[in-house]
């Protein structure tokens, strides 16, 4: 396993349960389905996570808006899953723009379509536009 990336032990642990889900649905599902599925799979690894996380995006130090994450793990790897037949690059963007818009620095996208896609980004807050909320460490 690489583990040159920021948070690569748990990324990897949520991509072995992405495996395990696909592996045993298959694909043709609803999001919802693979989303509670996955919550399944790394609750069962002793893993935290939570569902339909609202994050909140600011701009000039004002809330704008506002999301809900697929899942968000351990408080440190936002999950976007899609049930599409390829993963697109406005699947890709979304992720993106989430890691842009939060303290957040790894973001991971699975699709459960016909065949196996994910993609993993990481975005350290370093490099990110002045979006987040500045009274956050």
């Amino acid at each position: 396993m690489n583990t040159n990336y920021l948070h690569s032990d748990l990324t990897g642990k949520i991509i072995k349960a992405y495996y395990n889900v696909y592996n045993t649905l298959g694909f043709g599902f609803l999001e919802k389905v693979y989303e509670n599925a996955m919550m399944i799979e790394l609750r069962k690894m002793g893993i935290e996570a939570e569902q339909q996380k609202l994050l909140k995006v600011y701009y000039d130090e004002e809330e704008v808006g506002s999301y809900f994450a697929d899942i968000l793990v351990e408080n440190k790897v936002v999950v976007e899953l899609k049930a599409a037949e390829a993963l697109l690059p406005d699947h890709e963007a979304q992720l993106v723009n989430y890691l842009r818009a939060t303290d957040l620095e790894v973001g991971l996208l699975f699709n459960f379509g016909k065949k196996v896609e994910h993609l993993k980004r990481v975005l350290t807050n370093d490099y990110k536009p002045r979006l987040r909320n500045p009274k956050r460490p």
